[in-house]
């Protein structure tokens, strides 16, 4: 089967962004370093999902890449709520962590929530925290000197690095997760993106038509395929965010997004799935922590 980027549109290549992103943070890495601090990333995990296993994993590799230190809390799959949050508080005090995160999914009898609130808002790797959200809607022209979303961020950094201007742009986002569609909003409406957004969700009407109406479509709703050709502007910028594991014909479970094949025969530009914006994400949040760290060395104050 054809992959849904290999026809027409250009390939929004999130790999090598990623590796340009992580080269100039390891000059910054080496330069904080210089000056006596030495920034570090924490992650939190528990049980053994193999995709959160992989997926933390490769962020400890990515803080090699960049001369980051690395810490890591595993926990067992049976670890209580009082566990998860004796592992936050060690991170929240211990001085050589500049930033950390908590691996979701957490166990169903954990209060998510309330665990996430814990985490010290300067220390929020992922940009997630109520209160760096609430920074973010009440700073709306100002300078941001707090951890942003890092998938939302991924999105713009990734349009914006191939010389796409979002200013004046019409913008659908399909999907109202957290991590993705209620967040990606503040930043692209921003004064320095100045985008216009429209959220669509499964209560939306006519989702095809507003769709089609976007010169730039973020599809993020974890739904394969739900974002057909038939749905998309001609020459738009399509970003497949979503990611669902699907078993195919084979029997064999694959990773698929929520653009179906078709879609790069009508839009101009489309970020893989995998290989877009995912690389994306993990190196802006390498640069949450590097950011933290700057600031509390006094650099760019």
């Amino acid at each position: 089967m054809r992959a849904p980027w290999e026809g027409d549109a250009r390939v929004l290549d999130g790999k090598a962004c990623a590796s340009q992103i992580k080269a100039e943070l390891a000059e910054r890495v080496a330069a904080l370093k210089a000056r006596g601090h030495n920034p570090g990333l924490g992650t939190i995990l528990v049980g053994e999902d193999p995709g959160s296993v992989a997926y933390v994993a490769g962020k400890h590799r990515d803080c090699e890449q960049v001369g980051l230190r690395s810490m890591r809390a595993d926990l067992p799959a049976d670890a209580s709520q009082e566990d998860i949050i004796a592992a936050i508080e060690a991170f929240n005090q211990d001085p050589e962590c500049t930033g950390f995160i908590v691996q979701l999914p957490l166990p169903k009898d954990v209060d998510t929530n309330r665990v996430l609130e814990l985490i010290n808002p300067d220390k929020d790797a992922d940009g997630l925290h109520p209160t760096n959200l609430g920074r973010l809607v009440l700073r709306v022209g100002e300078e941001i000197t707090s951890p942003l979303p890092c998938t939302p961020r991924a999105v713009i950094e990734l349009i914006e690095r191939n010389g796409i201007d979002l200013e004046g742009k019409d913008v659908c986002v399909v999907g109202r997760g957290t991590t993705v569609g209620r967040s990606i909003g503040l930043l692209l409406t921003r004064k320095d993106v100045n985008a216009t957004v429209t959220l669509c969700h499964t209560g939306t009407v006519d989702l095809a038509q507003k769709v089609r109406r976007a010169d730039v479509v973020v599809a993020a709703t974890g739904a394969a395929g739900v974002i057909t050709a038939s749905m998309i502007k001609p020459g738009a910028v399509v970003l497949d965010v979503g990611v669902t594991r699907v078993v195919d014909e084979d029997g064999r479970a694959r990773l698929h997004g929520d653009v179906a094949d078709g879609v790069d025969e009508v839009a101009a530009h489309l970020s893989p799935n995998p290989g877009g914006v995912g690389p994306m994400t993990r190196a802006l949040l390498l640069a949450n922590v590097v950011e933290a760290a700057e600031r509390q060395a006094g650099i760019g104050s």
